[in-house]
C-alpha cells in the first residue's frame, strides 16, 4: 500500500493531476422546515412528531459530523428534500471546517425526497426524467470540471424493494440512455441508493413480488455489470461498453450499506465507467473504495439510524444517523 501511495504521489509531482474523494450516502430525510404539502406526516414542521428547530439541528449536526469525517471533494446525498435543506447542511458543514462551494439537487419534480450532490469543484447540472408519474424521483446528473477535465456523476435513488423489478428497470434504461449519449470514452460514476444488491440478478428471482422481469436486473443487465456468464465484472474481464461495482474491489463479508430485518445488504454504490477501471490516464485509485462505519454509526448489532420514541405520541428524539452507511472511493483525474 505504501508503494501504491508513493507513485501516485510521484506521479501528481511529475505529472500534474489530482486525487479526488467521491462518497455516496443515503442521509435517512434531511427535511426542512418549510410545509409544501409532500412531506411525510412525521416531517411536517411543529406538530406532535417535535420535526422542529432543535431535531432539525440535531439532525445537521449529526449528518454533518458524518460528512466532515470523511470529508470528500464531492458527495452524492440521497433523501434531501430541498434546496433549503442542502444548503443548511451545506452551510453546517463549513462551521466544520468542510467547505463544498458548489450544489445540485433534482428538485423539478415535487417528490417528497430528492437527490443532491455537494461539490469542491465547478459543475453542471440537469435532472434525467424517469418518469412523467411523480412517484418516480429524477436522476440528477453532475458534470463537473476538475484539473480541466469532466467528470459525470449521475446521483440515483431507484425505487424501494416494496415494488417489483419491473420499477427499477425504468430508472436503469433511463440512465442507459443518457450515458449512450456522452461523449465517448467518458469518465463518469454512477453513485447512490440504487435498492438492488450488487448481484441482485442472484439474489431476487426467488422472490416473487420481486421477479416480474423474468430474471433481467437494472443494475446488473442494464447497466451491463455482468459478464456473459452472469458474473460482475472485475477489473480483468471488464468490456469496453460494460460498468464496474466498486463492490467487487471488497471481501464478500463487507459489502453492505444497509441492515433490513437483520440481513446485511448493498443497496447504495459506486459504479465507474470502463475509462476509469483503467490504469492508464484518469482513474479509480486502487484499494480505495470502502464503506465508512465507526463505532457510533451502530447501536448493538444495527445502524444507529435516525431515533423515533418508543413511547406515545411518537416523536424525533433528536438521536441518531442515518438507516445506510456512507462509502467512498478515491480517483487520480489528470
Amino acid at each position: 500500500m505504501r508503494n501504491l501511495w508513493f507513485l501516485i504521489l510521484l506521479q501528481l509531482c511529475l505529472f500534474g493531476g489530482t486525487t479526488v474523494k467521491i462518497a455516496s450516502y443515503n442521509v435517512e430525510n434531511l427535511f426542512d422546515l418549510n410545509y409544501d404539502g409532500t412531506e411525510y406526516s412525521e416531517y411536517i414542521p411543529n406538530t406532535i412528531w417535535k420535526w422542529n428547530a432543535k431535531t432539525y439541528r440535531k439532525k445537521l449536526q449529526n449528518i454533518s459530523r458524518v460528512i466532515a469525517e470523511i470529508n470528500p471533494d464531492i458527495i452524492a446525498l440521497t433523501e434531501i428534500e430541498s434546496d433549503t435543506s442542502l444548503k443548511a447542511l451545506q452551510k453546517m458543514l463549513s462551521q466544520k471546517g468542510v467547505y463544498f462551494k458548489y450544489r445540485a439537487i433534482a428538485d423539478r419534480k415535487k417528490t417528497s425526497v430528492k437527490s443532491a450532490i455537494l461539490s469542491k469543484y465547478p459543475l453542471i447540472s440537469k435532472e434525467i426524467l424517469v418518469s412523467q408519474n411523480r412517484s418516480f424521483r429524477n436522476i440528477l446528473e453532475a458534470k463537473v470540471t476538475i484539473e480541466g477535465k469532466s467528470l459525470y456523476i449521475f446521483v440515483n435513488h431507484w425505487k424501494s424493494k416494496s415494488g417489483p423489478e419491473s420499477k427499477r428497470l425504468v430508472y436503469a434504461k433511463s440512465l442507459k440512455k443518457r450515458l449512450a449519449q456522452l461523449p465517448r470514452n467518458s469518465d463518469y460514476v454512477l453513485a447512490g441508493d440504487f435498492n438492488a444488491d450488487y448481484e441482485e440478478h442472484k439474489r431476487f428471482v426467488k422472490i416473487r413480488k420481486h421477479n416480474d422481469t423474468l430474471g433481467i436486473t437494472g443494475i446488473n443487465h442494464i447497466l451491463e455489470t455482468i459478464d456473459k456468464n452472469g458474473e460482475l465484472y472485475t477489473k480483468k474481464t471488464l468490456r469496453k461498453e460494460g460498468n464496474y461495482n466498486l463492490w467487487m474491489e471488497l471481501g464478500e463479508s463487507k459489502r453492505w450499506t444497509h441492515i433490513f430485518r437483520g440481513k446485511k445488504e448493498a443497496l447504495d454504490h459506486l459504479i465507474i465507467s470502463p475509462s476509469l477501471a483503467d490504469d492508464t490516464t484518469s482513474r479509480y485509485v486502487q484499494g480505495s473504495f470502502k464503506s465508512y462505519a465507526p463505532a457510533y454509526l451502530f447501536k448493538k448489532k444495527n445502524l444507529y439510524r435516525w431515533q423515533r420514541s418508543r413511547t406515545r405520541p411518537t416523536h424525533h428524539t433528536g438521536l441518531g444517523y442515518s438507516d445506510h452507511l456512507p462509502i467512498f472511493a478515491e480517483f487520480y483525474i489528470e
